[in-house]
């Protein structure tokens, strides 16, 4: 009995932590000031990203108003990922952040897939916009 604690103990621990490395941090970067709740086109932010799963090929991106959950700002893919840490403007465009009156949280949400389109990690990261 005292075995099996061990190996669930140490299977559990590992399969936390694999996933628990993956993070990122983003910058707006140069986006138009948007303040009106019309969002514009724009380029993605900068991303930098920690610890990547391995066998990642492709990162799903996805941005939501924390604010207003139910309006979608869209997002992108990057394929053919090949290990970058820093995403820069340009990979892809999406719904700028627009509050109608003050500051809103966003969360950005980053998915890493492997082969055969399965699930390796995901991040979240949120900001305030504007700050």
């Amino acid at each position: 009995m005292k075995k099996f604690l061990i190996i669930i103990s140490i299977y559990f621990f590992t399969t936390i932590s694999a996933f628990a490395e993956f993070s990122f941090t983003f910058e707006w970067g140069d986006i138009k000031k948007c303040t009106t709740g019309n969002p514009n086109k724009v380029s993605n932010p900068i991303f930098n990203l920690v610890d990547v799963p391995d066998g990642t090929v492709e990162l799903r991106f996805r941005m939501k108003d924390k604010d207003v959950p139910n309006y979608n700002h869209g997002g992108g893919k990057i394929k053919n990922y090949s290990g970058e840490t820093t995403i820069q403007p340009g990979a892809f465009k999406y719904k700028s952040p627009c509050p109608p009156s003050g500051s809103h949280t966003y969360e950005w949400t980053i998915t890493a897939i492997g082969d055969k389109k399965k699930k390796l990690g995901k991040a979240k990261a949120t900001r305030l916009y504007p700050e």
